[in-house]
């Protein structure tokens, strides 16, 4: 095998098992909404389970990726999938048994999360040691289009299994496809710091550990740019899109196939901004690609703000440019944050980064639920758009966000620097 393709066969094996995983937890998460709609029929109930979900990742990603960094990632991996696969193994015994209770949903999507939390920033941090540098936009771009595919496919996907099999099978579904994602790191090794990184981790106390990631994350300005860049789009777009039934609804004059529409050119516009970008890479400065995303995001939201009801097709339009643009604003945030930071810390950082996101979307449809109906859909488009529009603007003039990707962290003693033990380096 030529040298250049060393690292494309292990990680993409590894890759390919996750995504399998991802498509069974989807349908499986259709289902069960699916369910807790018929038996309840309650919004108050969708909308905390949607929030008993978040809780994890916001309570204890900072902490959970202090372990993540202590720990053999490629294990992490091995055992939050198989814990996720056995919470989907009770859930379809529950459905089996005729025992399922709406506790046992709030139990359930709280394990997962829980598992979810581990998983994530142990995969982010496998990949920066899989993958040459020169790729890491590439394969965001990639999670991306998956990410975008699954918007399309996930409801119907649910939907069919729902039509040919009962609850419990549907909960089967997801533990078989879970087994992919265990099986490949059951065989492949997965690269792993330094151990003499590891070893001073483990000398340091735990709360040392996250108070280190803490102070790398605060000690990097451009990252707290971005953040609060990122916040804008999160706090003010996201509702609004939580709300795209009223505008279809209110505005457009819709129903359900128009809202379906809606819905499906957003998940088209992220599979196809996310191919583009994977097969592109994107410009050499990684934050100039999410600029472009940005003034996408904000331009496109403006349009759809102040689209008049009659202009349905411009609203689907807009929607579409919208999903495509988002993936131009986001895969390459991972890229910088695998690129700059130490491979020790990444568990640390984007444990913490991936809290501090998270935070956003409930902050978000809290304010929503206070402003409640005291103004329209439309106008958090309108809002969203121009406040994406201004962060872009005024992000241009900030030095340490154009530097970016030059950050290196002197404070905890590593060098910011790529290492590999467990495997060979790959090859550009």
């Amino acid at each position: 095998m030529e040298p250049k393709r060393r690292w494309m066969a292990p990680f993409f094996t590894i890759w390919t098992g996750q995504q399998l995983s991802i498509v069974g937890s989807r349908a499986a998460q259709f289902a069960l909404v699916w369910w807790l709609t018929l038996e309840t029929g309650s919004a108050t109930v969708l909308a905390t389970a949607s929030l008993v979900a978040m809780a994890p990742h916001i309570l204890l990603g900072p902490f959970v990726g202090a372990l993540v960094d202590r720990w053999n990632r490629r294990i992490v991996m091995i055992v939050a999938d198989s814990f996720i696969a056995l919470v989907g193994l009770w859930l379809a015994y529950l459905f089996w048994s005729g025992t399922m209770e709406i506790w046992h949903v709030y139990v359930v999507m709280l394990a997962r999360a829980f598992g979810e939390t581990f998983h994530s920033p142990a995969m982010a941090a496998s990949t920066t040691l899989m993958v040459p540098e020169k790729h890491y936009t590439r394969i965001s771009g990639l999670n991306q289009t998956i990410h975008g595919f699954l918007n399309l496919v996930g409801a119907p996907l649910g939907a069919l299994l729902l039509s040919i099999m009962p609850l419990h099978g549907v909960m089967m579904v997801d533990v078989v496809t879970a087994a992919f994602a265990v099986a490949p790191l059951l065989f492949i090794m997965v690269p792993q710091p330094k151990q003499e990184h590891i070893a001073e981790i483990k000398m340091q106390s735990f709360l040392t550990n996250a108070r280190i990631g803490l102070r790398f994350v605060l000690h990097w300005p451009g990252m707290l740019v971005l953040l609060a860049g990122a916040s804008v789009f999160k706090i003010i777009l996201m509702p609004a899109f939580n709300l795209a039934p009223l505008l279809i609804k209110d505005h457009f004059g819709g129903g359900a196939a128009q809202l379906s529409l809606v819905e499906a050119s957003v998940g088209l516009g992220m599979l196809l901004g996310g191919l583009v970008l994977s097969v592109w890479g994107g410009f050499r400065k990684k934050i100039f690609t999410i600029l472009l995303g940005i003034i996408g995001v904000g331009a496109s939201s403006l349009v759809l703000g102040l689209t008049p009801g009659n202009a349905f097709w411009l609203g689907v339009v807009s929607v579409f440019v919208i999903g495509f643009m988002i993936s131009f604003a986001d895969a390459p945030i991972a890229a910088i944050m695998q690129a700059t930071v130490p491979p020790e810390m990444q568990g640390r950082v984007f444990g913490l980064l991936g809290s501090l996101f998270s935070l956003t979307t409930p902050i978000g449809l809290g304010l929503v639920a206070l402003v409640g109906n005291a103004v329209e859909v439309s106008f958090w488009f309108r809002l969203g758009g121009i406040l994406c529009l201004a962060v872009a603007a005024i992000s241009v003039f900030i030095p340490a966000f154009r530097g970016i990707e030059e950050h290196r962290f002197a404070g905890a003693g590593t060098p910011a620097q790529v290492v590999r033990t467990e495997a060979a380096t790959p090859s550009d």
